[in-house]
């Protein structure tokens, strides 16, 4: 008796297995084109808007066997990425770049498991926000090299905006001292280094990615593997560098290499793994944050009223008899608001954020349109329109939403959004207050001109003019 209940039984749950499956397959898929589409073509702003105005904020697109759902809107984001969130549970198996070039551990990339996990444990300390506030004399110090730097020659400001957040980001990640040169051999490297994930990442550009097999045959990928020996190369020296000065007498400041090192074995990191943490920090972040500066420095140019609007609260608040500092960050909402328009004006991490679905549909990728979700005209009026105004509420305080998912979606928020923010606060109080940044009116800027650069996008190179608005700047910057 008791078997035939549970034969019963078990047919009643296969039954109703499925029947659930069966409704999960009856539900529509979002709205999209029939034919099939090469993924990166999104990096095409007028392809993105076309699509977003014909299917709507939700839509898919078909390339090969692979599926990718597409979110264009901001409530859409918020209510799959960040409310259902636990769904998104994974990176799409990048074999190619994840595996091939990267070795398994670029952060960007990792899937879920235990290396993820002690990589966010090890990052956690250094970058969390009460952490980012002990780089601030480091930032202060290369952003005001990178004012003066602008003073003696205006037309190298986008190499200089490199030089800046290079500076930083070596100092804060292995501890150098002293400004960099973006032309140096080792700026170069990360340059190319990047540049090759760009077009490893690309969906289509290599086999593996459709056929994973591949990466474990001796004849396959050797283009790919060479990549990985240079990139891993790279970091090594930088670590092995770090380790020479602490076995000397030579005093090395802290920094993120001399924690990883001091702590290798609690936080369980192989000489790799701790090369690529480091490495990969910097590559990203020197990236992102000067492309995000030159976009600051575009918008300051092509809407001066919006320049002058912040100019008049620095000149305000701080006067020409003192620099700009990180204490004044309460008083100067202006600056503030004048930031978060840059990142929705022209977001730079516009293909940044991948993920596995496992929900609609099951194996699906899907991705966080910055771009289209910057332009959502139910949140912001006028997108095209750069207007910093739009972040205050009524009482004139900044909106408590102003969440633009420019550094990640939900559980897979970038790490070093804290550091990050403070660069771009601080430099763009010093350039406003230091400089009048104009536009040349015989080289008109392509306010869409942008070009990829690796995971991420940059600006064309644009000629501006830069006015002195400070007499004493040079004496007070010292």
């Amino acid at each position: 008796m008791f078997l035939v209940v549970a034969a019963i039984f078990s047919v009643f749950c296969i039954l109703c297995l499925f029947g659930a499956r069966n409704t999960a397959r009856q539900l529509p898929l979002p709205p999209g084109p029939s034919e099939d589409w090469d993924v990166t073509s999104l990096l095409s702003l007028q392809t993105l808007e076309s699509l977003v105005e014909e299917y709507g904020p939700v839509f898919i697109l078909h390339s090969g066997s692979k599926v990718a759902v597409v979110i264009s809107r901001r409530q859409a984001a918020v209510d799959m990425m960040e409310k259902e969130g636990a769904a998104l549970t994974d990176r799409p198996k990048w074999s190619a770049t994840s595996k091939m070039v990267s070795g398994g551990m670029r952060l960007l990339l990792l899937q879920s498991g235990e290396r993820l996990r002690k990589f966010r444990r090890a990052l956690h300390t250094h970058l969390q926000a009460r952490a980012a506030k002990d780089y601030e004399p480091l930032q202060m110090h290369y952003a005001s090299s990178l004012v003066r730097n602008i003073t003696g020659n205006p037309a190298k400001h986008m190499d200089y905006t490199k030089e800046y957040a290079a500076s930083f980001i070596l100092s804060l990640a292995y501890g150098r001292t002293g400004s960099v040169d973006a032309n140096e051999p080792e700026i170069v490297a990360i340059g190319r280094s990047l540049q090759r994930v760009g077009s490893a990442v690309r969906p289509g550009a290599y086999m593996v990615d459709e056929y994973p097999f591949l990466q474990y045959l001796p004849f396959y990928g050797c283009e790919l593997c060479s990549w990985h020996n240079d990139e891993l190369s790279l970091y090594q020296r930088q670590i092995t560098g770090v380790e020479d000065n602490m076995a000397s007498t030579f005093l090395i400041q802290s920094c993120f290499a001399k924690y990883l090192l001091e702590n290798q074995a609690k936080l369980w990191l192989n000489h790799d793994e701790l090369a690529y943490l480091a490495g990969t920090m910097f590559s990203a972040g020197s990236t992102t944050t000067a492309s995000a500066i030159s976009v600051m420095v575009m918008a300051a140019a092509c809407f001066p009223q919006m320049q002058t609007w912040v100019q008049e609260e620095l000149d305000a608040v701080v006067g020409h008899k003192r620099v700009p500092t990180f204490d004044d960050y309460v008083n100067l909402p202006r600056v503030v608001a004048f930031v978060l328009e840059s990142y929705r004006w022209r977001p730079v991490a516009s293909k940044d954020i991948i993920w596995r679905n496992y929900c609609i549909p099951k194996d699906a990728m899907v991705i966080g349109d910055h771009w289209s979700i910057c332009r959502d005209p139910l949140v912001f009026a006028n997108p095209e329109v750069f207007d910093p105004t739009r972040w205050f509420d009524d009482d004139r305080s900044l909106r408590s939403d102003a969440s633009l998912f420019n550094f990640g979606f939900g559980r897979w928020v970038c790490p070093r959004r804290h550091v990050a923010d403070r660069s771009l606060f601080i430099t763009t109080a010093l350039l406003l207050w230091a400089f009048r940044i104009m536009e040349d009116d015989k080289a008109p800027i392509d306010q869409r001109g942008f070009k990829g650069e690796g995971i991420s996008i940059t600006p064309e190179a644009f000629p501006v003019h830069f006015e002195r608005r400070v007499e004493m700047m040079n004496e007070l910057l010292e």
